[in-house]
Parts: C-alpha cells; structure tokens; sequence
C-alpha cells in the first residue's frame, strides 16, 4: 500500500507518494501556494484558508489518481496559527498565520501577548494562536458563527472527510498555547483566568488516530510540522537528533525526564513523548548575509557577481582545517528569548584577518549556535544521541556545513534520501493511524539516507 503525506507550508504546499513497503518516494511535488490576504491591523499577516485548501485538496487528488493504491493520508503544516470554523466545518475566517504580529501591539505599557502571559500563567508569544484570538476576542471581532477554531490542517482534514469539528493532535494543540503537557489537554484554568471561552478548543489527543476517510482513504489528524519533520528524519529517535538549516535553525531531541529549560521548548509527540526543541532566529540566513558581505566587498573593486555560493562552497571544505579561524557569533537576528542580541567576530588579527578565516568561523557559529542549544537540553537531563540527522537545503547542499555540525557536536551526521521531511513524516503517522504499520518506530524503518558526507583534507 502507498501513503500520501501533505505538508501546508507558509508559501509552498509539498506532497509525495510512499511505497508503505520499501519506503521508496514514488512522487513528490511541491506548489506555491500565494494564499495571502491584506493584513487587518499592523503586524497582522493573514491567508485564505478556502483557497490553500482549494489546493491541497486538488494536489492530493491528483496524486491518488496518478499512483493508486493509496491505503493512507497524512497531514502536517504550519503550526502556531488559527482559523475560525462554523458548526458545519466551514471556514468564517482568514487564517491568523504563525507570523501574525497582534499579540505584540501595545497594551497598557506592554504587549497583548504579555497581558495573556500574566493573566494565565503561561509564557505566550505573539503568533501562538491563543495569543491571536485573546486579542480577537478582547476586541469582539471573533467572527459571528464561530464554533470552533483549528490550524490550517486541521482544517484541510475537515475538508477531505466531511467532518464538523476537528480531532486536534497535541502537537498542534500545544502550538496553540494553554495546554498542559503533562495532561495532554487544555488548561481549563488558565483559560478562565484569561476570560477566554474554552468551548471553541476542539478535542485533543495524544494517539496515531485517524479523522475519517477521503474516497475511502483512512486519513489521520494533522500533526505539528516540528514533530513531523522529526518523525520523517530520524528513524531511531531514542539514539538520534535532528538538526534544520534553512533561513532559521533548529534542533530537535527526544525528552527524557528533563528540567525545565530557558531557550528550549518541550513539545508533545503523542503517546506520552516530547521532544525538545531549540531555534536560532538566523541559521542559514547568516550564510546568506555574509554571501552578500562578501559580494559588497568585491564591488568595492569593481566586480559585480550575481552569486558568490559557488566560490565560497569550493573554499569551505579546506577553510574548515585553518587555524585561528575567527570566532562569530551569529545571533546576527537576535535570540529567541533576548531579540536584541547581535553577532560578533572575536579573534581577530593581522595573520588572519581574510576571507577564507572568516568563512571557517562563520560556519563553525552556525553549528555552535544550535549546539549550545543542545547542551542546554543535555544539562536538563535529555539522553545523549549517538547519531545527528540533517535536514534543509543549506546542509543538503553544503558538504562543509555538515562537516562543520559533526566536528561542532562530535556526532556524525546523515542526511535523509528523501527531500520532503514533514510529509515522509506525516505518511508515517499516516501509514500507523490506519494499521498499515504496528507502530510508529516500524513505520520510521521506512527512512533511508544518503552516503556521509566527504571530510576535508
């Protein structure tokens, strides 16, 4: 049997087709999507949830007609926003995307999402969606008709099986804000500390359960990105840890009895697990600024390049071996919990003051950045990984990036053969929910990677 696995990104829907027995990608696709409106308020960033979902639901069927002997559906997107549901099912709102900026509006000297933090007791950032809808709700503009509310794939999920509410996974459900982990539930407290009205939170579980079928295909609740993407990359999770490059950085761990931690967030995977989760707000975006650095430097003398990746990939490797590279910092966006944080450049002097010192540093930081992030969870007790899996384009595609990881973490790392993690991971889920697999950690022996990277010399 086959699986599709649907991932609802913030620009792009990505789909692929799984062999459930070989775990061979039959097919992937990915489709821009374009699905912003006019922002409401300043900082407010919005999409058309009928519109994505137009799309999602036209990509699935094209990919059930073009492949068959689909047994499973899976779905995950982006996590932390909201949309409004009517009794039906229907959508009554925009979506109030993860990027939403209401919860940072001013209010009484501080912030809407401050209020809510210190009104319920749970530290709330602009974007989650509870954080949105205190907001919406305060200023009655919660939409009339509004029975419930959902993430854009809990959404989707209504649309392929016909249901009227949602079944919310927790690992969206937690995205959202409010919720007690260790319940697995809302905290019905919390919410009436904040005046919100808990009747529009769906039911949550913590199970590889399914929503309904979709042309007779058994489909499965959505499940938070993160988790799907951990999910679809790490195929032994008690031994190995996944790290992202793409414009921002993350790693993610599986939690043992762990403490409470400062710059790491504890997110349910279902079945009683967490993971822990670390970001930096740069990532690979610092390798983008120093590209551009570094082509300002060469219009300086006149040259005018369209890219400098090429060049600067070819010197990595062998730049990685130099001593006294430089120190950076690249914080260059700040810090997730103190945004005004910026990066630096320490050790240097006159022997080493040149480019390819510059960009052995600067690669060295970016792992370190996430591996700080990683002992902060270790020093709480997390279980040591003996295995560091990589995913995003920056690692994919830069050899002396992974390099940089391994030596920075002292792991080796191994890279997925599939592209699309969140949707392998959401086939998984997709795969056990309908009893294709007996269990979620036979599902992951599905994953397959790619050769080591090469080591410099």
């Amino acid at each position: 049997m086959n699986a599709i696995g649907l991932d609802l990104g913030t620009t792009t829907l990505s789909a692929l087709v799984l062999d459930g027995e070989s775990g061979k990608v039959l097919c992937a696709k990915s489709v821009p999507h374009q699905g912003g409106l006019e922002p409401d308020v300043p900082g407010g960033r919005l999409q058309d949830p009928v519109k994505i979902g137009d799309m999602a639901l036209a990509l699935a069927g094209q990919l059930a007609a073009e492949w068959g002997n689909i047994g499973a559906l899976g779905l995950t997107g982006q996590m932390h926003g909201i949309v409004y549901l009517d009794p039906r099912g229907r959508a009554v709102s925009p979506l109030y995307t993860w990027q939403d900026g209401r919860g940072g509006l001013p209010l009484d000297g501080g912030t809407w999402a401050q209020a809510l933090s210190q009104a319920s007791g749970y530290p709330m950032a602009t974007g989650f969606g509870l954080t949105t809808h205190y907001w919406l709700a305060k200023n009655r503009l919660t939409p009339p008709g509004a029975a419930s509310l959902a993430t854009l794939a809990d959404y989707v999920g209504l649309r392929l099986t016909g249901r009227t509410r949602p079944l919310m996974h927790v690992s969206n459900a937690a995205s959202l804000g409010l919720f007690d982990l260790d319940a697995g539930d809302w905290d019905r407290a919390a919410l009436d500390r904040a005046g919100l009205d808990g009747a529009l939170l769906p039911p949550a579980t913590g199970q590889c359960a399914l929503l309904g079928r979709w042309e007779g295909i058994p489909v499965a609740c959505a499940i938070g990105d993160n988790q799907a993407s951990f999910i679809g990359g790490v195929r032994d999770m008690e031994n190995g840890l996944l790290v992202n490059m793409g414009t921002g950085g993350q790693v993610s761990a599986l939690a043992g009895q762990t403490a409470a931690l400062e710059n790491c967030e504890r997110r349910p995977l279902g079945e009683g697990r967490f993971i822990l989760a670390g970001s930096s707000l740069c990532g690979g975006r610092a390798y983008a600024l120093l590209e551009g650095f570094l082509r300002s430097c060469a219009a300086l003398a006149g040259c005018s390049v369209p890219s400098l990746y090429e060049a600067m990939n070819q010197a990595a490797l062998p730049a990685l071996d130099l001593a006294d590279l430089w120190q950076v910092d690249t914080r260059f966006c700040g810090a997730r919990r103190q945004p005004h944080l910026r990066g630096s450049f320490q050790g240097v002097g006159a022997d080493n003051f040149d480019a390819a010192h510059l960009l052995g540093g600067a690669l060295l930081g970016m792992a370190r950045e996430l591996r700080d992030l990683y002992g902060e969870m270790l020093t709480a007790g997390a279980p040591a990984a003996g295995q560091m899996v990589g995913s995003g384009n920056a690692l994919r595609r830069n050899p002396a990036l992974r390099l940089a990881f391994e030596r920075t973490f002292q792991l080796p790392m191994v890279i997925p053969a599939h592209l699309e993690e969140a949707a392998f991971g959401a086939a998984l889920f997709a795969l056990t929910a309908s009893g294709l697999a007996p269990t979620l950690a036979q599902a992951q022996r599905l994953i397959v990677y790619q050769a080591p990277a090469p080591e410099a010399g």
